[in-house]
């Protein structure tokens, strides 16, 4: 163990912090990139976060068959009283613009001749969703961007460097603390204005989508600088994931049932007409619950995803890369039905922000899935998430630019908060590994699809055991990320106990109808609950 001693931390200094490379991140980059220098953090490779995982696509009116006030109003219904109409306003009628700038930038979507290529999921009124490479999308919007990213002299990327906590000097925030790629030094950025888009906190939960680095750091650190966060009870499960023993649980797109694939139980019988009348493209939060009750009652682990009723050279052409990754566990999507299972997917509440991605605390802005702008309410519309990234990414980074025309001078020296403290040794990651599967565990099945009162308070008591993993400092990712796993596990569940309705993804069996005077927000920070 080492004691921290240092009175002041070495500083470096630019115009705009940009913590997280996905898609939000990336788009808020290029846009600060007119106005100064740009630094962008991740705590792993560029390319590690979820927007490379995105398959379904983009869902943007540019259809000739489409309207604004359509995917306006499927965007509000998903949402279940809870959407921010100015901001689903804002997301439809800017996002058009936003990928037609994606194209101009070289994102190669998929197209039927020379127009684009549409396909609908679930709870969208028409065909308006737009694909790449069957269904790659996030993959080549996070190639184009990143790709224009490199050509702007402005802009710098630092990757494998772990953002600990934000520095907030007489309540605005100018910059960060950072750990280096060994984890020897600590240091300070100092910037004029922080933009967060580090991604949700899926992989707070054993059975997900997301990849390893969704950990709700930016969440954590924004709550411990005492920013507002807003509706952390809304943890969007996707319905259907791989589900094989020993394999990952790889996502099965959406637009896989929006072509016309079929969810069967075990026995080979379609279910979901029994749970809602749009069936197997009812809302997610819908379909999830009804896979988890046709489960418990064929008492299975799994149900089915059925293609093989569809033409197999069009599936194939259709979904290259899930039927490559099928094929390799053994799957012939074109001739076997896949077992699947939901899992946490995707983070509706969130660091709340106004319409230009303005936290609480002046000088630190937020877009992408870390954010909560309001769009999505308590469900989200599939496939708006790509959408918001680039609508809000982009109006965080303008937004940014102008609060740092009001800074005049930025730190030279910055104190070391850690002064003092000991640090916790690499003899300690067995311990934080072990940790961090009971907290995985602990929530997939006790603060999941369905909730109650039990099942919360067992899963708040279990995290308040764990108070003596926040007073260390650790000097590795994995012990920082521990930390903001506990910090943001413990907002989910006390804004699930304080729900007591069942509302869009956040469902109590022992609060099962919704209060006649509709739904509110829960905001949680330091100082308590609005």
């Amino acid at each position: 163990m080492v004691r921290i001693s240092s009175k002041y931390l070495p500083v470096k200094s630019t115009d705009f912090l940009v913590i997280g490379s996905g898609v939000a991140g990336l788009r808020a980059a290029i846009e600060l990139s007119r106005h100064g220098r740009v630094l962008v953090l991740t705590k792993d490779e560029a390319t590690a976060g979820s927007t490379g995982y995105a398959q379904g696509g983009i869902a943007v009116v540019l259809s000739d068959e489409d309207e604004i006030t359509f995917h306006f109003d499927d965007t509000i219904r998903a949402g279940a009283g809870l959407c921010d109409e100015e901001a689903v306003r804002v997301l439809v009628e800017e996002g058009p613009e936003r990928i037609l700038e994606l194209i101009s930038w070289g994102a190669e979507f998929d197209r039927e001749g020379t127009k684009l290529a549409f396909t609908q999921e679930a709870a969208h009124s028409k065909r308006r969703i737009v694909h790449a490479q069957g269904d790659s999308t996030g993959k080549e919007v996070e190639r184009s961007l990143l790709s224009h990213v490199r050509t702007l002299n402005n802009v710098q990327k630092l990757d494998f460097h772990y953002t600990m906590d934000l520095i907030i000097q007489d309540g605005v925030c100018l910059g960060v603390y950072l750990l280096d790629e060994e984890g020897k030094q600590i240091s300070a950025v100092t910037a004029k204005a922080t933009i967060l888009a580090t991604g949700g906190s899926g992989f707070l939960y054993q059975q997900t989508s997301n990849p390893p680095v969704s950990t709700g750091d930016g969440m954590a650190m924004a709550y411990r600088a005492g920013a507002d966060l807003v509706d952390m009870e809304f943890v969007q499960f996707h319905p259907t994931t791989l589900y094989l023993p020993g394999a990952p649980f790889f996502l099965l797109s959406e637009a896989m049932r929006g072509e016309g694939a079929r969810l069967l139980n075990i026995y080979g019988q379609e279910f979901t007409h029994k749970y809602h009348p749009e069936k197997d493209l009812a809302p997610r939060d819908i379909v999830s619950r009804a896979i988890v009750s046709e489960m418990v009652e064929t008492h299975s682990l799994h149900v089915y995803l059925d293609l093989t009723r569809l033409d197999p050279d069009f599936v194939r052409k259709r979904f290259p890369r899930i039927c490559s990754t099928c094929l390799s566990y053994g799957i012939d999507v074109t001739r076997h039905r896949i077992p699947v299972s939901p899992a946490a997917h995707y983070m509706m509440g969130g660091i709340r922000t106004d319409l230009n991605g303005a936290a609480s605390i002046p000088g630190l802005y937020a877009a992408g899935e870390v954010a909560c702008t309001g769009v999505h309410g308590a469900n989200r519309l599939a496939s708006n998430s790509l959408l918001e990234g680039v609508v809000f990414g982009a109006r965080a980074g303008k937004s940014a630019a102008e609060h740092a025309r009001k800074i005049q001078k930025l730190p030279e020296q910055v104190r070391n908060p850690f002064q003092g403290r000991i640090e916790k040794g690499k003899d300690q990651i067995s311990e934080v590994n072990e940790v961090r599967g009971i907290l995985r565990k602990l929530l997939w099945d006790r603060v999941g699809i369905i909730r109650c009162w039990k099942s919360l308070s067992e899963a708040m008591a279990m995290l308040q055991e764990w108070e003596p993993f926040m007073e260390r400092t650790y000097r590795h990712s994995k012990g920082l990320e521990l930390q903001n796993m506990i910090t943001v596990a413990t907002l989910i569940t006390r804004a699930a106990l304080m729900r007591k309705e069942s509302v869009g993804a956040h469902y109590r069996t022992d609060c099962p109808r919704k209060p006649e005077t509709g739904p509110s927000h829960i905001v949680l920070n330091k100082s308590g609950t609005t």
